[in-house]
Parts: structure tokens; sequence; C-alpha cells
């Protein structure tokens, strides 16, 4: 697009909006940046745009920043039933964000990865295996028709999106042989018009409806990542999951597998064969690394293996890239995170699971008695089945944050059951390490694995998984 005096409102301003404002900024742009905090709020932001030529407009959304307008890009945290926005629907403006901005200027393939869980770690685990393969210099064409029949060698991988540096950063120095392995969220998808090369749906299971508020339109969110692919390009659904694979309908073009199952009859995919993560080539299986080369512990993990296998062999990637990227991958930080041993036990940190679903699969990860730290903010999501479970698998349940009385009344609802031997409630995350640490005995496991969100006392889960780590080192 040619962005030569083109007048663009940018609303709410993080890390993505202001590399997004440097680059439409250094095509020619001209860029009003809109957020509803104050300057004194801003300070950080306001100086690394210091040199740049951008407009700023704070304290509030008023319609009339609309006038004189090209083009609305709306920051992933700015809900699209803000007045603002949808009076810029009412007037027929365009809406876009970085990802769609980045999306239209990548000149190479793009990956896009999105689900409810595993999106960062599968993100990453493809990254690595592109990486391994840039170090070979050996590429070869996919399992289905390839992207690009004989591809060259990549000679960089670029991984971004929802985590890591913005991509849009970066989009002027890619070329045509490099490779883009980006996560997106959601919240990016629900207004994007464009699909990536290969877009990958891991899971769709219940999460952010405080924000979407009914599964349908959380659904439709996840799907756009699909809706605009054209014929050649890829599609790599979770067969195992019936909301990834409640898409297939969307698929526009190839399509490939992954589950802990032979594909489907006709389908091209990954799955577990006697120890093996395995590729199924439509007439046999070929071996592609042994379970026992995956570093990261939890059968989801195993799950996120499959989907970046599958995505790996969607664009090329040689199975020995693969096993290299897998063996040198010890996981994401806050994500199964481990911080130390104390009190004769293993402290884990999964400050990511913002959703109960997440903390299911990290307790499902261990066999140890396990002292659970749950609690944030609720996203209007069920607890029962997390409840259900701690009643089987957890020793110690430490509750804390402002979702307390909502885990507490699900807790009850499960019925009277022998475990959690102890239930503490906590007003913060502080007090809650210092709880578990009164009650962990030697040879268990204590884990964050909150179930909410961090918005009641952290600005992200990062922070929260900060804090955490600096307070269990803390302990003496």
């Amino acid at each position: 697009m040619d962005w030569n005096g083109r007048r663009v409102l940018m609303i709410g301003v993080a890390r993505q909006g202001i590399a997004l404002a440097r680059y439409l900024v250094a095509h020619g742009a001209r860029v009003l940046l809109n957020d509803r905090r104050e300057a004194d709020e801003l300070v950080t932001a306001r100086q690394d745009l210091a040199d740049a030529p951008v407009e700023w407009a704070l304290g509030g959304h008023p319609l009339g920043l609309l006038d004189d307008v090209d083009l609305v890009c709306v920051s992933g945290g700015v809900p699209l039933t803000l007045p603002l926005v949808v009076e810029a629907q009412k007037r027929g403006l365009p809406l876009s964000n970085d990802s769609q901005i980045f999306l239209e200027a990548a000149p190479c393939k793009v990956v896009g990865i999105t689900g409810s869980a595993g999106k960062t770690t599968t993100t990453s685990l493809v990254g690595r295996m592109a990486g391994e393969s840039c170090e070979l210099g050996v590429r070869k064409s996919g399992s289905v028709q390839p992207l690009t029949p004989n591809p060259p060698p990549l000679t960089r991988t670029w991984i971004g999106g929802n985590i890591g540096n913005p991509l849009i950063s970066s989009v002027d120095e890619m070329t045509d042989a490099d490779l883009v392995v980006m996560e997106l969220s959601s919240f990016q998808l629900e207004l994007m018009t464009r699909s990536p090369d290969v877009a990958a749906v891991l899971n769709v299971t219940p999460n952010h409806l405080d924000r979407h508020i009914t599964m349908e339109a959380y659904t439709a969110a996840k799907a756009r990542i699909l809706d605009f692919q054209r014929p050649g390009d890829v599609a790599v659904l979770g067969h195992d999951d019936p909301g990834a694979w409640g898409l297939l309908d969307s698929v526009r073009g190839d399509l490939l597998t992954f589950g802990m199952a032979r594909p489907p009859k006709g389908r091209v995919g990954t799955f577990l064969l006697e120890g093996w993560i395995t590729l199924w080539e439509r007439e046999s299986p070929r071996k592609l690394l042994p379970t026992e080369a995956i570093q990261l512990r939890g059968e989801h993990n195993l799950s996120n293996v499959l989907a970046a296998c599958a995505i790996a062999a969607a664009i090329g990637i040689p199975a020995d890239a693969m096993r290299a990227g897998v063996e040198k991958f010890r996981g994401e930080p806050h994500r199964l995170e481990f911080v130390r041993s104390w009190g004769g036990a293993d402290w884990y940190n999964d400050s990511i699971a913002t959703a109960p679903e997440r903390a299911i699969a990290a307790i499902r990860s261990f066999d140890e008695p396990i002292v659970l730290l749950a609690g944030g903010r609720d996203k209007d999501l069920p607890w029962a089945d997390l409840a259900a479970l701690v009643r089987q698998r957890v020793d110690h349940l430490v509750i804390f944050g402002e979702a307390s009385a909502i885990i507490s009344r699900a807790m009850a609802a499960a019925g009277p059951a022998e475990r959690p031997y102890t239930q503490t409630v906590c007003q913060n995350l502080r007090e809650a390490v210092s709880a578990a640490a009164q009650v962990v005995e030697p040879g268990e496991v204590v884990l964050l694995a909150p179930g909410g969100t961090s918005f009641d006392e952290f600005s992200d889960f990062e922070e929260r998984g900060e804090c955490f780590r600096k307070w269990v080192n803390e302990l003496m």
C-alpha cells in the first residue's frame, strides 16, 4: 500500500502500536495516536516516539477524531464495541491493525498459529525448527502440495506476532527467502481480512468470554485465520479437539492434521505411533522423532509438538531439523517453568494459565502431590471441571485474588471429598506464596496455575510470573 499522505488514526498505544506508528510514519503516513489514558500515564510511549512526527489525542475517545481519517487501526486490547470504533464502521472507514498491515507488506511466506492454548509454545517450536533448517541449509517440498515447488533453503526465520518483537518493525528487512512464524490471538484476528499462507488452529475451547461474550463469537474470531486463505495455502487443524476440527468446512486450500491417533481416513498429518512423532502421508507412516526427545512436561505439550511437526511438514522442514528444534527447546517463561526446589518440593510457574482449562492441563502434567495456587481475575469461564480435578489431584489449594469467591463456590459445588486436605484464601499472590510455603512437604510440587487473568493485581501474566519467581527465590 502507498501510505504517503494517508491519515491514520491509531486507537490504543501499546508495544505493537508504537512499532506500527513508526512503520507508518517511515512510509509517509500522517499518524494520530489516541488512548484513554492521560499523558502522564504514557511517558514511556511518548519518549519512544519523541523523534517521530506523530500527533497525540489522549484522555478519551471523542468521535471528532474520525474527521479527515483514511484508516483506523485498533490495538488488540481495544474492544470493537468501543463507541469510537462503532462510529468508524458506521462511517464506512476501514479498520486494520498491525498484524493485518504486516501480512499485506510481508515479502515472504507466513505461518500463522492460533488456539485457545499452546500458541506460544507451538510458535516457538516451529521457529526453532525453521531456524535449524536454516543452519542445515536445506529444505524440501512439503508433504501436501508445497507452498513453493522445490523451495529454496531458508535464509532467516522471524518469530513474532502476539509474542516477541513486533514483526512490523522488521518487515522492511525481510526477503522472499525468509519465513515468518507468527502467533495470532482472537483479539487480533476478529477484524482481520487477510490470512497467512499456512494457518494453524490448535484448539478452540472457552476463553476470553469476557470480551467475546459467546463461544460462537469467539470461534468466529479464531476461524478468521482460515477465512481468507486461497487455493494452494495450507490449513493445519487439530483433529482431537472438536472446536478446531469443527472448522473443517472453513478450509480453503490444502489440509494437514495432528492428534494422538492416526489422521482421519484420507488425511495427511502427524500422530503418535509406538513412541514416535509420526507423519502419515496418505499411504504410509514416516517416523520423525522419538517422544523421548521432547523436553517439555505434559500431554498438552506433546500435542504442541505434534502440531509443530505438522506445520513444519507443510513448509518443507526436514525431520532432522524438526528433531533438533525439539531437543533444544526447554520451553518459554511462565509456561510450566521450573523455578527452584525449596522445602523438599519443586516450584513451578505456569502464570500463562489464564483460563481454568489451562490450569487443568498444568495439573495433569504432574504425578506428584500438588500444592495449587489458583486465582486472579475471572473471565466469565466455567470453573466446575477444575474444581472437580482439584478434588481428585490437589493436596493443598491456595486461592488468591478477585476470583477467590468464585473459586470457593465452585469448590463447594464440587461436593465433599478427601482432597484438598487444606484450602486457604489469600488477598494476593504474595500472600499465596507464603501460604504455600507453610503447607508444602517434601516430594510435592507447588504449582502456580491461576486459571484467571492477572489484571486484578498485575499488568499481564508475565509480570505475575516474574513476581512469583522473585518471591519463591526469596524464600529462606
